[in-house]
């Protein structure tokens, strides 16, 4: 008996599909807030006790609104640019890219994904952010190359997350490799010590992307991951959803309000993403994300 897959069996998609996706979400996400974040800022107005708070909060929504009928970024920092892909196991990518310049070290679907890159950023007139070298700091023009996370799933789809992240808030992040008997007290603490210690920098209201388990890395993949979840959806797990409320409620109370000046709107979300972990290890990551969360997704 045969059991291997035909290649008639495998959809065929075209890079150059995959590129114009891209560009085109990364247009969206710069110039277009959430809907869900929106709500988050409207609900907050009515609650928030700071009249400074409530100015700012009416600014942060009209200053949306001016973004998306402009066609403008909604900050200056269009972020560097994230990528989560879920990969049909199913699916046979055909390069069909004319590249001036392909990179030899990358992959047909990298090539497609950074293209997309390229062009959103240097026709949407969005700040290009990358350097090439942490170091010489020279500027590579194009905002390429993009953060890429890959998962291969069952099926012949492929789903396309897209997130342009601000360095501000990102810089306030954090990760901390706990003891397993600090548990979810423990959670708390370090993730409203980082709110706290964050203070204004990430730009307040803030969105907060949590990691628990898997391993150091594992932790911060988690917590970038979560970010992408509508901030009007709490984690599926009740244990864990009466956890991100716990912290949310916490955060609020620290009276740092938007954009620093005090009230009690620090954070409209706390999402956590957990994973299975080592017996002796407990990580935890922080991936602060300011009001302006933005993110896409696509299904091709």
């Amino acid at each position: 008996m045969h059991n291997a897959m035909h290649h008639s069996d495998l959809r065929i998609i075209e890079l150059s599909e995959v590129t114009a996706k891209v560009k085109s979400m990364i247009l969206s996400a710069n110039y277009n807030l959430g809907e869900d974040i929106k709500a988050k800022l409207n609900d907050a107005i009515k609650t928030e006790e700071s009249e400074t708070g409530i100015n700012i909060l009416n600014q942060l929504l009209e200053n949306a609104q001016i973004a998306a009928n402009k066609k403008m970024p909604i900050c200056q920092d269009t972020g560097i640019a994230v990528f989560f892909l879920e990969i049909g196991e199913d699916i046979h990518f055909h390069n069909d890219l004319a590249i001036e310049k392909m990179q030899p070290l990358q992959s047909g679907i990298e090539q497609a994904i950074n293209e997309g890159v390229r062009q959103g950023y240097t026709d949407g007139y969005l700040r290009k952010s990358i350097v090439k070298d942490p170091f010489d700091r020279v500027n590579t023009g194009d905002n390429t190359p993009a953060v890429i996370h890959y998962n291969i799933v069952p099926g012949r789809q492929l789903k396309i997350y897209f997130s342009p992240k601000g360095i501000g808030s990102e810089n306030m992040s954090r990760i901390y490799m706990l003891k397993p008997s600090e548990g979810m007290e423990g959670v708390k603490r370090v993730v409203l010590e980082t709110i706290e210690a964050a203070g204004p920098n990430p730009c307040p209201p803030i969105i907060v992307g949590v990691g628990v388990g898997g391993s150091f890395e594992k932790a911060a993949i988690l917590a970038k991951k979560s970010l992408l979840r509508p901030i009007n959806q709490t984690s599926e797990d009740e244990v864990i959803a009466r956890l991100e409320r716990d912290i949310l409620n916490a955060a609020n109370d620290l009276g740092i309000g938007p954009q620093g000046f005090g009230g009690r709107t620090t954070a409209l979300s706390v999402n956590i993403l957990t994973y299975p972990t080592h017996i002796a290890g407990l990580p935890v990551a922080v991936n602060m994300s300011c009001h302006a969360t933005r993110h896409a997704e696509i299904v091709i």
